[in-house]
């Protein structure tokens, strides 16, 4: 086991979730890279990793695929897993819709029905998204993607412009951006102004949210202590890419004191070849809510 995939802590057995949802006998999508859920990707998503991979029919992600590895794969079907009736997805920098797709398809397979939120800041990935869910299947009433970014309350941000989408995924806002700001990223046409979405806004319409994915670039630590109230409400599970070890310990910090349980996660690794330690790898951390799921 030299992958540094395989070292995680869990309260499940997390490969043995990932494998209950391999699905038997998919057959290749010309175009297409298809993942052992199912789910049919277009390489031009990626085109630095998957431009080699139409028709290409990927085998269970243990201990990583291209885009995550077991702890995240386990963490998200997790939530899948424990939802009854119907599940809800809300992802937070939801890029082409990742998580949208895999768990929809994960969710719909086992006969829920499927409702997708995303919210992500880039005009060219917001399209992707909407045509990754249509390529899976899912209706447009099951699909509700928000261009903005992610807060814990309104206000204006910035988002990085980026000449050709699908070249850059780690695009970081600037948040409760001034007039000056703005009027500076207009004039330069360096940054798109986009509104900062509420979570709470979000995960409290209709039914129980119930996963809720994060993944924004380092303001994780801040949206989560901002937003308790509404997430212990509203949200059965959480998963979220942590940027680094900072950001980890005050996940800690307030989910525990807000009696989360901790269900899975696998610390972000380093690089220490440098002066100064850097994240190589993000990590993952997924979180119960034991008021919605005892």
């Amino acid at each position: 086991m030299s992958s540094p995939f395989f070292y995680y802590n869990a309260r499940f057995d997390a490969e043995a979730t990932i494998r209950r949802h391999a699905v038997g006998g998919l057959k290749s999508t010309p175009g297409m890279l298809t993942n052992y859920l199912g789910v049919r990707i277009d390489p031009k998503f990626l085109p630095s990793i998957l431009t080699n991979m139409a028709g290409v029919v990927e085998p269970v992600p243990i201990p990583a695929n291209w885009h995550a590895d077991i702890a995240e794969w386990a963490a998200a079907l997790r939530a899948v897993e424990l939802a009854r009736g119907a599940f809800k997805v809300v992802e937070l920098g939801c890029g082409w819709g990742c998580w949208l797709n895999n768990t929809g398809v994960a969710a719909r397979t086992l006969g829920l029905e499927v409702t997708l939120i995303g919210v992500e800041g880039d005009e060219g990935h917001i399209q992707f998204a909407r045509e990754a869910c249509a390529t899976n299947g899912f209706r447009p009433d099951q699909v509700t993607l928000h261009r903005g970014i992610a807060a814990g309350t309104g206000g204006v941000a910035l988002f990085p412009r980026q000449a050709k989408a699908g070249l850059h995924w780690g695009l970081e806002p600037i948040f409760g951006a001034s007039r000056g700001q703005q009027d500076k990223a207009r004039s330069k046409g360096t940054h798109d102004i986009l509104p900062m979405v509420a979570i709470e806004e979000i995960v409290r319409s209709g039914t129980k949210t119930d996963l809720l994915h994060i993944d924004i670039q380092g303001g994780e630590a801040d949206l989560i202590a901002s937003s308790l109230a509404a997430l212990k409400k509203y949200v059965g599970y959480i998963v979220i890419g942590t940027h680094s070890r900072e950001i980890e310990g005050a996940l800690f910090k307030s989910l525990l004191a807000d009696g989360w349980i901790l269900e899975i996660e696998r610390p972000a690794i380093l690089g220490v070849e440098n002066p100064v330690p850097y994240v190589k790898v993000d990590g993952v951390q997924g979180w119960r809510n034991p008021r919605l799921l005892p």
